[in-house]
């Protein structure tokens, strides 16, 4: 059964990782898909090719997230091109990590720009849209260090917890016109960027877990396959913890 059959989701910083996965269990459940990538070109054009043979719309847009511009530009392109924006994630983030004491400015405006207030500007963007069809869902990829802090990323825990105030603020604001706003919390998520660490402090990572194991890019897409479709018309301004068991 595909679940977002007909309709049409932006998804941003999609080109590896969980972006990845999310577009490619979207397409497979009969979404089109527009996402965005700031340098990986080839393999975002590698993955468009991949969601096209899966016989949905499908195209990768270079475009950065945290200009105001680039967002608004974008957004107008993709209605061009796909007729609507039904789902937006806002999945297009970067760590910088540091201790208090030793990350500078530029370490902490970077974050806060790229990963939260790349959320403002893309919902701004595609608020028109949705409010012109008095429907559209949007998800925030929050993280559990926004819910409960991380010593070493107090830059990433402040934009990613500034997230999950948006979405609910977003969900009170829209909720009138049938716009649902809500954030998805992953706890630790496998990738290729996990790969490279060494598997001793992985597998310590993996046991400290309820469910003993760390979480696939494919458990969130599937948490945002629920929040993208109907099955959750009656659902906003919640965070969903995709996480094993850690905050449990």
């Amino acid at each position: 059964m595909k679940l977002l059959e007909g309709k049409t989701a932006l998804i941003t910083g999609a080109s590896r990782g969980i972006g990845k996965g999310i577009a490619q269990v979207y397409a497979n459940h009969g979404a089109n898909v527009a996402f965005t990538y700031s340098s990986s070109e080839a393999p975002a054009l590698e993955l468009e090719k991949e969601l096209l043979a899966l016989g949905v719309q499908a195209k990768a847009y270079k475009s950065n997230a945290a200009s105001f511009q680039e967002s608004q530009d974008l957004v107008v392109q993709v209605v061009e091109d796909f007729g609507t924006v039904d789902i937006l994630i806002n999945n297009a983030g970067i760590t910088k990590d540091n201790l208090l004491m030793r990350i500078s400015e530029e370490d902490f405006d970077q974050v806060i720009e790229v990963n939260l207030k790349s959320v403002f500007n893309m919902t701004k963007a595609v608020q028109r849209t949705m409010l012109k069809k008095r429907s559209g869902s949007i998800i925030n990829m929050s993280s559990i260090v926004g819910v409960k802090g991380n010593a070493g990323q107090t830059n990433y825990a402040a934009s990613k917890a500034g997230m999950i105030g948006f979405s609910k603020s977003v969900a009170l604001e829209l909720g009138s016109r049938n716009i649902r706003c809500n954030s998805i919390a992953p706890g630790f998520i496998e990738t290729e960027m996990t790969g490279k660490l060494n598997e001793e402090v992985v597998q310590g990572w993996r046991d400290a877990i309820p469910l003993k194991r760390g979480g696939s890019p494919e458990d969130v897409a599937n948490a945002c396959v629920f929040l993208g479709s109907d099955l959750s018309t009656y659902v906003t301004g919640q965070t969903l913890n995709v996480d094993g068991g850690m905050l449990t």
